[in-house]
């Protein structure tokens, strides 16, 4: 895959701790139907350390716990130069999905190599052998997605890798392209229970309905500003916020501008409830 020059903007998480001049205040929320973990909050003291990598450090942004997103894992990677796994993932039966901010990295699946820049992705199917490496001259920074895999007999996924610049976003019906949804996975494939996609929203865009679905959500802001209803509160959002959603969190988004707005954005489909 040829390397690209992002044309888009990637928040990242700035580690440092603000100076003792700074307030307490903080836009941090937890209820039972949402959880926002705004960027202010990602420091150094709540960084953690992952027995199966070097040079590396992890911010947990979401993993099931009760009253909270139940379906999988979130975290921001920051990998050294030289840093990586040989083994990333201790779990046979999860699959993962790693989504590079700034940097670069080298994802090798079943002996396949993936050079992955910002926006890059890569899918790993569960059982796969597989290994990730910081091979450059830079820090880097990615999402890592982890699931526990719901098996349907006769459906498996494949790994595949990729760039969100490479993808024609799709418009939303009705919106004349203002609300657009870049998809990473092939909707089409039951295989896959799980996807990931970056939704972009012009300035003045918004959803313009309450959402009240299923699907749980864990969303990333990418670039710009915009306010979310969660619930029943308003929410302000800016780039490297952080946001999960429960089942059935009523939800609806007004991006204000100036510019774009942008988030990754994970929700788990195409299963049926087990009861």
């Amino acid at each position: 895959m040829p390397i690209t020059t992002p044309t888009y903007d990637y928040a990242t998480i700035d580690p440092t701790l603000p100076p003792q001049t700074d307030s307490l205040g903080s836009a941090a929320i937890v209820t039972e139907a949402y959880t926002v973990i705004p960027r202010s909050v990602m420091r150094d003291i709540v960084a953690s350390v992952l027995p199966e990598w070097r040079g590396t450090r992890a911010w947990i942004l979401n993993r099931p716990v009760a009253s909270g997103a139940t379906t999988f894992a979130q975290l921001v990677l920051e990998v050294e130069p030289g840093g990586g796994s040989d083994g990333p993932e201790p779990q046979a039966e999860v699959e993962g999905f790693v989504f590079v901010l700034t940097g670069s990295v080298s994802v090798e699946i079943d002996g396949e190599r993936h050079e992955l820049t910002p926006g890059g992705f890569a899918y790993i199917p569960p059982a796969a052998r597989w290994s990730l490496r910081n091979d450059g001259g830079q820090t880097a920074q990615f999402h890592w997605f982890r699931k526990r895999y719901e098996r349907v007999e006769g459906l498996e996924p494949r790994a595949f890798a990729g760039n969100e610049q490479q993808i024609e976003p799709a418009p939303m019906p009705g919106t004349d392209g203002a609300w657009r949804t870049t998809r990473l996975f092939d909707v089409e494939d039951l295989a896959y229970d799980f996807h990931i996609t970056v939704v972009t929203f012009e300035p003045g865009a918004k959803i313009p309905f309450l959402e009240t679905h299923v699907m749980e959500h864990g969303i990333f802001v990418l670039e710009g500003n915009a306010v979310y209803r969660l619930n029943d509160d308003w929410v302000e959002l800016q780039p490297g916020d952080y946001f999960s959603l429960r089942a059935f969190c009523p939800q609806a988004c007004y991006a204000g501008g100036p510019g774009v707005f942008r988030y990754l954005l994970y929700k788990d489909v195409n299963r049926q409830i087990t009861l």
